[in-house]
């Protein structure tokens, strides 16, 4: 009994260190950088943290205001490559109700390859919506 217990014990230990060996590392941040009027986007910086690089294929995102209510949604094909540690700016369309004013949140889902496989993030970045003109 004490065998099998302690046979138990091991298995459950290293599948819990296999389980934390297999972290692929940290999710990609996005900051804002700006909101460009005349073309209706925003100016996101894309940052690798991890310490492999990755070829970002796709952002899935939407834009909710300040009480969690979507506004806009949409999808951004991308073909850039990312490598660790460095930054990338894409343009991010913002087609937003005229109503839309005051702060807002740019929610999604990044999508890259990195060592041939497939990941999708969560990303997140506070937007200050362009003033009425």
């Amino acid at each position: 009994m004490w065998c099998r217990k302690f046979l138990l014990a091991t298995v459950l230990a290293s599948a819990a260190a296999g389980a934390a060996g297999c972290h692929t590392g940290r999710t990609p941040e996005l900051t804002v950088l700006g909101v460009q009027n005349a073309q209706d986007v925003v100016v996101v910086q894309v940052t690798n943290p991890a310490s492999r690089p990755m070829r970002l294929t796709k952002l899935q995102y939407s834009f909710a205001s300040s009480a969690g209510k979507t506004i806009a949604e949409g999808e951004l094909p991308l073909s850039r490559d990312l490598p660790p540690g460095a930054a990338i700016v894409v343009e991010v369309p913002m087609d937003l109700p005229e109503a839309s004013e005051g702060e807002l949140q740019l929610r999604g889902l990044l999508t890259a390859v990195s060592d041939e496989i497939v990941k999708t993030f969560r990303v997140s970045a506070l937007v200050q919506a362009p003033p009425e003109s």
